[in-house]
């Protein structure tokens, strides 16, 4: 579908095939996570994610090049070094729930047990959202990459510098954004709407301050930081520009992931969707692709446009949901968070 070459089509279904053996344990491992991380722990995960992290190293060089009796089996070997780690650091976080006294109350018996449908509803009404918001998001950056791919080397090369550099600030917004969802939750399960707001507080002001840090190194240092990829002059130039909108869009974005995060806090995860499938889907590549393709007329301006549409996409996002969580605050914490009796 992609268009990929026969030899490297071949490497990547190998890879791809030997990957997928760790499937089963990324859904082991994100359980679980989201299961010590609702209770307050998050160490567990973190370290059982460096360890596998650092396994992973080792692994590529033994199963890619071979060592003793190991073959150099290539693509497909660093698929298998992959999915060892992948079930390493999920044997690590299941050994540690295991085994954690303050975390025995939280997990039922182990044994065979007839499904819970109603529970298995309510985290599928729950979840789905969020996967499919997680997966909207993923997937437009995804086809603008494409469509920027059509511009050319030097358009792609510093769209794939910005995007990467903007993805690394992007995560530690995610922890803070699910840190402060947790706390909400807690909250939220104890009646507590001052703590509600308290926990809120605390993610507004740290995901600022992160946001704000963000933009000033951006636009401070933006020839350093680019170096580090690429020493392309016209690659340099047009990512150094590209920058510019990227720490615009870490401020705006800020807004998003804090409103989404306490939505979710909320159980209410279907908003959030909504407004990432208008923002991006019907506004952002839409747009990014008038400015970027129909308009431009040289590469450079074709990759701002499609950086100008994500902003704009990143800012309708961020006021839909930041006018239904301010609707959502001003009301009775739901019924649904009362303590259930037995």
């Amino acid at each position: 579908l992609l268009g990929i070459e026969g030899s490297t089509a071949e490497k990547s279904s190998d890879y791809i095939r030997m990957v997928a053996l760790g499937f089963p344990a990324i859904g082991i491992f994100m359980a679980l996570r989201y299961h010590t991380q609702g209770v307050g722990i998050t160490s567990p995960f973190a370290v059982a994610a460096v360890i596998g992290f650092i396994a992973n190293i080792p692994l590529n060089y033994i199963f890619i090049f071979g060592a003793g009796d190991i073959p150099a089996m290539g693509a497909q070997g660093c698929g298998l070094a992959t999915a060892i780690s992948m079930w390493l650091s999920a044997f690590i976080i299941t050994a540690y729930v295991l085994t954690k006294k303050s975390l025995r109350y939280y997990m039922p018996p182990l044994v065979p047990v007839a499904p819970n449908w109603l529970a298995i509803k309510e985290i599928l009404v729950i979840g789905g959202p969020v996967g499919a918001t997680f997966f909207l998001e993923t997937a437009v950056f995804a086809g603008i990459a494409l469509l920027v791919s059509s511009l050319g080397d030097v358009a792609i090369g510093a769209h794939q510098i910005a995007f990467n550099v903007w993805d690394m600030f992007y995560i530690p917004m995610l922890a803070i954004g699910s840190a402060m969802a947790t706390r909400m939750g807690h909250a939220l399960g104890a009646q507590d709407q001052g703590g509600v707001f308290i926990a809120l507080k605390a993610g507004i002001l740290t995901s600022g301050v992160i946001s704000l840090t963000t933009m000033v190194i951006l636009l401070s240092v933006p020839a350093t930081i680019v170096g580090v990829y690429s020493n392309s002059p016209d690659i340099s130039l047009l990512a150094t520009r590209l920058l510019s909108f990227a720490a615009l869009f870490v401020i705006i974005d800020a807004v998003q992931i804090v409103g989404a995060f306490s939505m979710r806090a909320y159980k209410k995860t279907g908003f959030p969707f909504l407004a990432s499938m208008v923002a991006y889907w019907l506004i952002a590549l839409p747009l990014g692709y008038y400015l970027g393709v129909v308009r431009a007329d040289n590469p450079f301006d074709g990759a701002a446009g499609f950086w100008i549409g994500i902003i704009v996409g990143v800012v309708v996002a961020s006021a839909m949901i930041a006018v239904r969580l301010i609707v959502l605050l001003r009301q009775p914490i739901p019924d649904d968070f009362m303590p259930h009796h037995e």
